[in-house]
C-alpha cells in the first residue's frame, strides 16, 4: 500500500498563509502514522505589469479578511511593495527547487518566503530575495541558484501548474490524499485544523486497515 498527502498551495496566496499553522499539525499528525505529505504549487498569479494602487488596496482588503479569518498575522503597511509586480511563478519554483534538492525542507522554506512576504513586506518575485531565503534554509546558494535558473526545474514548475489545472483545481489551499494512485480531497480552501483533523484521522484510519 502506498499513501501520501498532496498539499496544492501557492507561496503567495494569502489564504495558503492563514492555513500555514493548520497544515504543518495535519503533516505532522500525518508523518507520526507514516504518511509523508508532498508539495505541489499551483501557479496563483501571473501578472506582467505593476501593482497599481486600486489593485494593492483590493488585495489588502483580502488580507484583512484572511487576518479576520484565520487569525495569521499580516503586515498591512509595508505589504505588496511599491512597484510589486505579482507574478507568483519565481516563489512557486523556488519551492519545486527544494524539492528536488531536498524535500525535508520545503516546508522550511514555504515559511520563510511566506514570512518575508507577509510579515516582512519583501518581494519575493525577485531571485536575489529567494535566493537568501534558501540560503537561510540551509541550501547552498551557489546550487539552489544554478537549479532555480535551470530550463528543467522552470519546467518542472509548469509541469505542477498544468497538473493542478488538469485536476480542475480553481482555489488554493487544497489537501488531497493519495492511496495507491487514488485521490481523496481533504480541503479545498481553508479550514480550521479541528474540522480537518477528525477527516484526516479517519482517512488514516481506513489507510492503516486496508
Amino acid at each position: 500500500m502506498s499513501e501520501r498527502l498532496l498539499y496544492v498551495m501557492d507561496p503567495m496566496c494569502s489564504w495558503c498563509w492563514g492555513f500555514a499553522p493548520v497544515v504543518k499539525e495535519l503533516a505532522s499528525r500525518a508523518a507520526r502514522a507514516g504518511v509523508r505529505l508532498d508539495w505541489v504549487v499551483g501557479g496563483l498569479r501571473r501578472e506582467t505589469s505593476p501593482l497599481g494602487e486600486p489593485t494593492r488596496a483590493r488585495i489588502l482588503a483580502h488580507w484583512q479578511a484572511v487576518h479576520a479569518g484565520t487569525g495569521q498575522p499580516f503586515n498591512f503597511d509595508a505589504g505588496l511593495p511599491e512597484g510589486m509586480v505579482y507574478d507568483t511563478e519565481p516563489a512557486c519554483r523556488a519551492l519545486v527547487v527544494a524539492r528536488h534538492l531536498a524535500p525535508r525542507r520545503v516546508a522550511h522554506l514555504a515559511r520563510l518566503i511566506q514570512r518575508a512576504f507577509y510579515l516582512e513586506g519583501r518581494d519575493v518575485t525577485h531571485a536575489r530575495v529567494l535566493l537568501e531565503l534558501a540560503e537561510a534554509a540551509g541550501f547552498a546558494r551557489c546550487c539552489f541558484a544554478e537549479a532555480f535558473d535551470s530550463a528543467e526545474q522552470r519546467e518542472a514548475t509548469c509541469a505542477d501548474f498544468a497538473w493542478v489545472e488538469r485536476l480542475g483545481i480553481a482555489g488554493f489551499p487544497t489537501l488531497l490524499a493519495e492511496r495507491n494512485g487514488m485521490l481523496a480531497l481533504l480541503t479545498n480552501g481553508y479550514q480550521p485544523l479541528e474540522r480537518l483533523a477528525p477527516l484526516l484521522e479517519r482517512w488514516l484510519e481506513r489507510a492503516a486497515h486496508a
